[in-house]
């Protein structure tokens, strides 16, 4: 056997290895109204198969999912498959007017994907207007056939989806924002896998229980479903340990509360240690803008332990325990969260950087065009919300996508001029002039070759208000080797580059008037958004999208549109 036909053979091998048990799994997602009641309150829920939250999908790694999403709403719709890598499949990532146009009503598109290399927890939502605030569901990623988790296999596993409920239709909450130009209305609760919880009215009867036995170790796959707002999560008296995120491994370590942004997942073991009882999970907001209104109520869910439910003792079931959740503003407390994460094995950090980018994130505020009437312009001293990364505040294309533009050629739908520092530098997070408030709009991408080794210094701006954002890259998932208080300075700040052992996240929580750092290397493909997972600044224009080329041959190629992808 020649060399060339003996490495042939032992790919083909390790192939067919891989693939032997790869499945392929197909789901039918059918958009649609649903009554749903809340807080006293019935609506017409938007949902998936009727299902609040949506269907869990549970998957090994290896596997291809091939979704056929049939929208009976009356609202354009897609569905975004939060943290897959999408490898060469860009037309299945989701995000309307960015690789796809939407769903129409009455219109089918079928998601096809193959998810490679990821294990861990992942969720999947709407990425269309605000369908997301209840149109998401869990997506759960196990170890390839005849391979285990890296700690011990806990004997129960629950997804636990953090989300925020409007006693009203979220699609008209941010139409009228739009409208005004002024901050949409804050959320009236937030839930655990959509149930409010005790501290609700109307809510008790449905609350949450999730159950542990005395002596087990149980994992809960918690995921930041809310719309605007990062959450701290904990259980009464229980130690957690952090063994996952963002479908990534990492090092185990305790603590006794989580912090996750919009966006966020994270895995937790936790052991039935206490006396058996029962004892509140919560979850309330943390909240970083200073003076902006905010949802102050607290959800719950009910740890039970077997022994101590109603159903085996026929008893009045004693009064759960409550945590003492962090204060609203306690950033002390989210740093050494983050600053605690790390990759289970050494990381392969691009180093020699070819594209050094240097984003400003944060708001803005638009003067009233002449053209508007008062009642149009509700936002502070009579101006408009908006939002911008290097002074661009992104708009979305309305007769083709992105992908669909660049992939055909069509000309005046986007420029590849988005600017790869701040176009005026200035004290980021100091006192800004209201020069520089108002930003750009425009349709920019920044155009990446491919193979290219990325680094992004993300930096809040105090503009308006500063504010922990989290920001999200689709296609990709990303080291975050660095992150800070202040401006971020090359000189300074370079030495604490961990590039041992970063965590690999899909999504950073950049400090509140600071900055994180990233790495990647650009080697998928398409047009990939990166957004602030606040769905607030999304509309606003938070966000811009990166372009990277083909390489070489079939395998660094982006496929061919699907024949279903939606027109516009």
């Amino acid at each position: 056997m020649g060399v060339f036909n003996k490495f042939s053979f032992i790919f083909l091998v390790i192939f067919l290895s891989l693939s032997a048990n790869a499945e392929v799994q197909r789901h039918q997602f059918v958009i649609q109204a649903t009554k749903v009641k809340r807080l006293c309150k019935t609506h017409n829920t938007i949902t998936v198969n009727g299902m609040f939250p949506g269907p869990t999908l549970e998957i090994k790694n290896g596997d291809t999912l091939e979704v056929q999403v049939v929208n009976k709403a009356r609202y354009n719709v897609t569905i975004h498959w939060h943290g897959v890598r999408q490898m060469r499949t860009g037309w299945a990532d989701g995000p309307e007017f960015v690789t796809q146009c939407p769903i129409r009503p009455g219109g089918s598109y079928t998601y096809r994907f193959t998810v490679q290399g990821q294990e861990g927890t992942l969720w999947w939502h709407a990425h269309s207007s605000w369908l997301r605030a209840t149109v998401y569901g869990a997506l759960i990623i196990r170890p390839r056939e005849g391979k285990s988790y890296p700690f011990p296999k806990p004997k129960r596993e629950t997804p636990i989806l953090l989300g925020e409920w409007w006693d009203a239709n979220p699609i008209d909450v941010v139409r009228e924002a739009t409208r005004t130009g002024a901050a949409p209305n804050v959320s009236d609760a937030y839930t655990i896998n959509a149930q409010p919880g005790d501290l609700y009215k109307c809510s008790s009867k449905e609350t949450t229980v999730v159950s542990v036995d005395s002596g087990e170790t149980n994992l809960l796959r918690v995921i930041n479903a809310a719309l605007n707002q990062p959450l701290f999560f904990k259980v009464a008296n229980h130690k957690l340990t952090v063994v996952g995120a963002d479908a990534s491994y990492t090092k185990p370590f305790t603590t006794s509360v989580l912090m996750l942004g919009p966006g966020q997942t994270t895995d937790v073991l936790i052991r039935g240690d206490q006396p058996p009882s029962r004892y509140y999970m919560a979850a309330r907001a943390y909240q970083s803008a200073q003076n902006a209104p905010f949802d102050n109520t607290t959800t719950t869910a009910i740890l039970e332990y077997k022994s101590a439910s109603c159903a085996a003792k026929k008893c009045n079931a004693p009064t759960p325990i409550m945590p003492s959740l962090p204060a609203y503003n306690d950033t002390n407390t989210v740093t050494a969260f983050s600053q605690s994460f790390r990759s289970r094995e050494k990381a392969e950090v691009p180093t020699d950087i070819d594209e050094s980018l240097f984003f400003t994130i944060g708001l803005g505020l638009n003067n009233c065009p002449p053209n508007f009437r008062k009642r149009r312009c509700q936002g502070p001293n009579g101006t408009r919300f908006t939002a911008s990364m290097n002074n661009v505040s992104f708009v979305l294309p309305r007769n083709f996508s992105l992908l669909q533009a660049h992939q055909q050629g069509i000309p005046g739908v986007f420029t590849t001029d988005f600017p790869a520092n701040p176009p005026l530098k200035f004290d980021y997070t100091g006192n800004v002039s209201r020069s520089l408030f108002q930003p750009v709009p425009g349709t920019k991408l920044y155009k990446l070759k491919y193979g290219s080794r990325v680094q992004i210094v993300l930096q809040d701006t105090s503009i308006v208000t500063p504010e922990n954002h989290p920001i999200h890259l689709h296609g990709y998932d990303f080291y975050i080797i660095a992150e800070g208080f202040g401006n971020f300075d090359p000189k300074r700040d370079t030495s604490k580059f961990n590039l041992v052992d970063p965590p690999m996240r899909n999504t950073v929580g950049v400090p509140v008037n600071g900055w994180a750092v990233i790495r990647f290397v650009a080697d998928n493909p398409g047009v990939w958004i990166l957004h602030c997972h606040l769905d607030v600044h999304i509309n606003w224009g938070l966000a811009m999208a990166f372009l990277v080329d083909n390489g070489v041959g079939e395998l660094q190629t982006i496929q061919p549109p699907p024949p279903d992808l939606p027109i516009c």
